[in-house]
């Protein structure tokens, strides 16, 4: 496959002004150490890597990931403002391979935005699309618009999930616009380049692909600052409050101060888009399986988060409260939860002497009672029990930062 080479960037760019140097700034202070094919022949350690790129500038990791994979190596771009990695590929002069889910169901301005890259930096995105015969029979099956009604992922798996493990297939790593501050809680923990733990490279197996996040560690405004700066060609649906942009039904604009991902699959249970309940069963090549074991529980000993055993849950379910109780039903091994540690032990500190006991309960081992009665249905999930009361309200949103938790508790508990 013929790589595009990024092209020579004039010289009013070469002498960016101060305002298009500033943009990296704050990041671009890391010597960041490089990996030949040798190396990654030799499978280097990446844990160990990220951790010195961490202060690097999406230039840098960007550069670091071309110069290492070469045209093993492809950018995910969706639509939206990941436009940015593009712009920095071009940026080190290095070529590059570009592609994108084309699912069938996307917006006409992010189709119009493919067709404005393409021209802008002269290359070819690769689509990838799903299979027809798979879209015809969903569609036949259940209508155009199944998902409404019994979620997204079966839809996601056909047109997005398989589409793109088929051409992760063809790769050794993929570099990804994802960053933390996309959706508080949820995506606190992104690399900026990590053994991929999902997919598969062409090697195939465990450990055979690689994906870089050059943007993990720069805001929402930064991005929007560089590609303000850059005159790079962005989506015109971000003018009208899309700042995620998905599929057309499945995404719509936010309000302000709403996290960014608020605007995807809005109609389900915020809870649905984290840790499934089966996601703590590893399978094993006998085909049975096992428990996820972990090193260590969330909110350990000493911490100001109340422990509830299950006989006092029975009892908080039964209606014997004496006072109202937050209770953050999780798993140990979920990734989300683990995110969550740190907000919902602040949170805890703050409500010391509050009218709320702020405890937690490791529902993962006692699923279908949490299920029954606790409206557990992915992990992690954020009850209050009111006193003197059989009601469970459910903490509806993704933000679990602690100053929104805090002000939802008000509003539910009052102060």
């Amino acid at each position: 496959m013929q790589l595009t080479q990024g092209r020579t960037f004039s010289a009013h760019r070469a002498a960016a002004p101060p305002a298009a140097r500033r943009v990296h700034v704050r990041t671009n202070v890391a010597r960041v150490p490089q990996v030949n094919a040798a190396a990654v022949a030799t499978k280097p350690n990446w844990e160990a890597l990220a951790s010195e790129m961490e202060l690097g500038s999406p230039l840098v990791i960007m550069d670091h990931a071309l110069k290492t994979f070469g045209s093993d190596v492809a950018i995910a771009f969706s639509g939206a403002e990941d436009v940015a990695l593009i712009e920095y590929a071009h940026l080190t002069g290095r070529p590059y391979r570009v592609f994108s889910l084309d699912t069938g169901r996307l917006n006409p301005e992010t189709y119009r935005l493919f067709d404005a890259v393409e021209k802008h930096y002269k290359i070819r995105i690769e689509y990838t699309f799903p299979e027809a015969q798979e879209v015809i029979d969903l569609v036949r099956a259940k209508g155009l618009f199944s998902f409404y009604e019994d979620g997204h992922n079966e839809c996601c798996r056909i047109r997005k999930v398989k589409p793109l493990r088929k051409q992760l297939k063809t790769l050794r790593a993929w570099i990804t616009g994802q960053r933390k501050d996309q959706s508080p809680g949820t995506r606190t923990e992104v690399p900026v380049v990590q053994v991929d733990p999902v997919f598969e490279g062409v090697d195939g197996g465990p450990g055979s692909l690689i994906k870089y996040n050059p943007l993990s560690n720069i805001t929402s405004v930064e991005v929007w600052n560089f590609l303000r700066v850059m005159n790079v060609p962005v989506n015109s649906l971000h003018s009208c409050g899309y700042i995620s942009i998905g599929c057309e039904p499945c995404t719509r604009p936010v309000l302000p101060n709403q996290a960014e991902r608020e605007g995807r699959w809005w109609w389900e249970d915020a809870a649905a888009k984290e840790c499934g309940l089966h996601s703590g069963n590893i399978k094993k090549g006998d085909g049975t399986v096992e428990e996820r074991k972990v090193e260590r529980d969330l909110w350990p000993a000493g911490s100001t988060v109340a422990t509830l055993s299950k006989e006092e849950v029975r009892a908080l379910a039964e209606g014997k409260r004496a006072k109202g109780t937050l209770a953050v039903l999780y798993a140990p091994w979920c990734r989300f939860c683990q995110a969550l540690e740190p907000s919902y032990e602040a949170l805890a500190a703050r409500l010391t002497d509050s009218n709320v006991t702020v405890a937690k309960y490791q529902a993962d081992i006692d699923r279908e009672f949490c299920n029954d009665n606790l409206q557990l249905k992915t992990f992690p999930t954020i009850v209050y029990m009111p006193p003197d009361s059989k009601q469970v309200i459910k903490y509806p949103s993704e933000r679990r930062d602690v100053d929104t938790l805090d002000m939802w508790v008000k509003t539910v508990a009052g102060k």
